[in-house]
This record gives structure tokens, sequence and C-alpha cells, in this order.
């Protein structure tokens, strides 16, 4: 079947973006099927650069349909700032004509994000996600579906900003929201949105049927899953494959390949246990924040780093069970004497292969590493010329031997195969596994 599915497979800000614009080159399709604004992808094309927060990143190929689907929960005025800075560099609009907006995916609401802001423990971004999760879970959100008919029933409205208000007093928020407020945004949102709001789960089973191409796009990553994460330190849906079919409206029948995207090394952003976790004052954390540009695309925030996890990436295979990996930002790792990894860890004195499911024993683990030498580093025009020359038959095989060395212990240890390294933030700077889901000639971008 001609799904594809992209999943982060650490803790997110896997540079999955990047892997979704090189694929959506050849796809009819790209489907966003969870999360929300909490997430960011960006894209280097040259001298521009695309940080994305709801759009699909398959959004470069202007002949790629886009959809959010029916898993996501969507802030509209987000939206329409993205929209609008997408057409402040293309002209095009693409509402109702590529871009469609599930009928069932939830509505964020300025209530949600004031709610949100009062977190003080797991370190959201307060964009109002887990809040908007949660009016869907109690069956008392709001669906892109709903809102006509929300629209003209008063009762409903006074009912609704009755409850968000007292919602918003147990977490001591002051502000209000008023059936008037409710009604205002409602209006505003079918205004501008009325044209894209589509059964999008329908349209996309009807282009499986007629042969399309679909990439599902995951955001967060697979150690944020609320299920199958670092509990509760975690995002608010599921990252991992099982939804992407069903986050998309599809069954999971149609979904033929997943590649799970990682960097060489691990970061974090927010609170939780962190086992690998290095200082980003000095030594290795520090050249791994500063080089790999270690911030946040939604929040800003500095990104915790540490070297690259194995046990967690295991996890995160036995959960999706990848076609293959794509291992990201192996050029930040430059220069370093050695090159260290994770293979277990020690948990009050005994050595565990596995991620303990409770956070207070997590948080005790210790990490147990292996190491290998380190390699050469070189500039960004260096990396981009390696890789051009890669596509011309070698592949991987045109890396130094310290590399291939290191992408072989993964490969090894996870038990699924490299098909991509990235080394650098370009789409271009990409070196893939011949005869690879990724071995092709990069083509500029179509915007």
């Amino acid at each position: 079947m001609p799904a594809t599915a992209i999943l982060g497979a650490q803790w997110g800000d896997e540079g999955k973006g990047k892997a979704i614009d090189q694929l959506a080159t050849f796809s009819d399709w790209a489907v966003r099927f969870q999360g929300g604004n909490n997430a960011g992808h960006t894209i280097v094309v040259g001298e521009t650069t695309l940080k994305l927060h709801l759009l699909p990143s398959g959004i470069t190929n202007n002949e790629c349909k886009l959809v959010l689907g029916c898993g996501m929960v969507i802030d509209p005025w987000v939206l329409d700032q993205e929209l609008e800075g997408w057409y402040s560099i293309t002209k095009e609009r693409p509402e109702g004509d590529r871009l469609f907006i599930s009928d069932r995916a939830s509505v964020i609401f300025p209530f949600h994000r004031f709610y949100d802001e009062a977190d003080k423990i797991i370190g959201t971004t307060g964009r109002g996600i887990g809040p908007t999760y949660r009016d869907r879970t109690e069956r008392v959100g709001i669906r892109f579906a709903d809102l006509k008919f929300l629209l003209n029933d008063k009762n409903r409205l006074s009912e609704t900003a009755e409850r968000m208000n007292k919602q918003l007093s147990t977490v001591d928020v002051k502000k209000e929201i008023t059936s008037d407020d409710l009604f205002s945004d409602i209006s505003w949102i079918l205004e501008r949105f009325s044209n894209s709001i589509r059964n999008t789960g329908k349209m996309l089973h009807s282009a499986l049927e007629d042969g399309d191409q679909i990439l599902l796009e995951g955001a967060q990553g697979s150690m944020l899953d609320i299920d199958q994460g670092t509990y509760p330190f975690v995002t608010s849906s599921i990252t991992g494959r099982a939804n992407a079919s069903h986050g998309s409206g599809i069954h999971p029948g149609q979904i033929s390949s997943c590649y799970g995207i990682s960097k060489a090394y691990t970061t974090r952003v927010g609170n939780g246990p962190f086992p690998t976790e290095l200082s980003l004052e000095e030594g290795p954390g520090k050249q791994m924040s500063k080089l790999g540009n270690e911030f946040g695309t939604t929040t800003g925030r500095p990104r915790r780093t540490g070297w690259l996890d194995l046990v967690a990436l295991k996890e995160s295979q036995r959960i999706n069970g990848y076609s293959g990996l794509v291992i990201t930002k192996v050029d930040v790792l430059g220069d370093l004497d050695e090159i260290l990894y994770c293979i277990s860890y020690s948990l009050d004195g005994k050595e565990i292969d596995f991620l303990p499911t409770a956070t207070e024993e997590l948080s005790r683990c210790k990490p147990i590493y292996r190491s290998l030498p380190g390699f050469q580093s070189r500039t960004s025009e260096e990396w981009i010329s390696l890789a051009n020359k890669s596509r011309k038959g070698q592949g991987i095989e045109i890396l130094p031997d310290s590399i291939r060395n290191y992408l072989k212990t993964i490969e090894d240890f996870v038990g699924v195969p490299v098909v991509s390294v990235g080394v650098g933030p370009d789409r271009l700077a990409s070196i893939a596994s011949p005869n690879g889901p990724f071995d092709f000639e990069i083509p500029e971008a179509t915007f």
C-alpha cells in the first residue's frame, strides 16, 4: 500500500521536517496526524528557512495536497498566521485548494491556552494542546464539524463559556470567556476556513484506492507518546505508528513503510528523566547544543543534550516497527575525540536493558556507555559536496570509516537498517543507502 509514515524516534526535534520535505517530492498527499502547534519542523532550502508548526512539511512540493488530520488539535489563529507567512514567501493561498482540515479535528480556543499557561510541572509549550485533548476525551470538546451548529445555539454557547470559566478558576487564571467571545471566535473561524473543512478520512481513503502516494507526518517523538513515553513528562497525543493511520482516518493495513528519525545524539525539551544528559556549559554537550542549534522551533527553549541512548531507540523500534532509520546531525559530532553511546542502564546497582515505566525509577538510571573513535569535522559546503558525490552510486560508503562504524553499531543494536544520514540542515545535505527509499537526486523545491 502506498502510505508511508515518518515518525520521531526519540523525544522529538529529530529532524523529521527535512526527511518529510525530501519524500514529499514523490508524494501526492502529506498528512499531519496528531499534535498541534506544539510541534515545530524546520526546513532549510538554500537561503530560505521555513519553520512550520501546523502546516505539513510536504507543503514545499506545490503538487502535494495537504491534510490536517482528525487526530490533531488545531489553533485557527496560529494556522492563519502560518498561512500568511507562507503567502508572503510564495503568494500561494492553499486553503481549500490543496490544504484541507479534518472536520473531526478539535479546535483550540483561547481558553485552552489560558488554562495551559498555568502549568508549572510538566513543562508544556503552553499552546493549549493538553487541555484541548482533555476536552476531547471528556466529550465536551468542539470539533470543526461542530462549529456551524454551535454558532446558532445560544444555550450551548453559554454553557460552554460557563464550563471554561469554572475550569480557569480552578488553576487561578483570572481571565474570563463570554458567550459573545465564543460567538465571535467561531464566526471568524468559519469565515476564514469553511472552504477547507472536509471529511478528510474519506478523501484519503479514495486517494489510496486511486493509487496515490500518501506521506503521514508525525510530530514530537516516540518517547513523548502519552501511552508509551516517559509519562507524565510526555505530550498529550499518541505519537506512534499505531496512530499514523487512526489519526489520519485510514486503516493500519494501508501503511506500507515507516521510517524513524533519530539524531546521532539525543536531545529533549522540557522536564523529565534523561539518562544520557550532558552539561550545556562545557564539553560534548555544549558542542551539541551550539553546533546543532539546539533550540526549540516552537518555543525557542534550549534543548537538553546527551549521548545517543540506544536503549530508548530500541524501545522506540519495539513500539513502531521501523522499516529503516534516518540518522540526522552526524556532522555535529565532528572533531570529538570519541563518541559515546548508551547500551544499558544501571538501576540501583543492577544492569537493565529497558526503560523502566515509572519516572521515579528511570530518573535513577545511570547510563552504561561504549565508545568509538571520533571523526574530523567539515564545513557545511564540504558536507553538501560529499552528499552530492554520494548520489553517484556510493551512498553511505562515501562516509569515513569512523562514521560508518558508528552507523553499523546503531543498526546492529536496534535491528533496523540506516537508510539515510543527515550531515547538515540543508535539504541537500543527506547521504542515503544505495537503492534505499532516500536514494534519489533531490530536486529543487517548487515553492
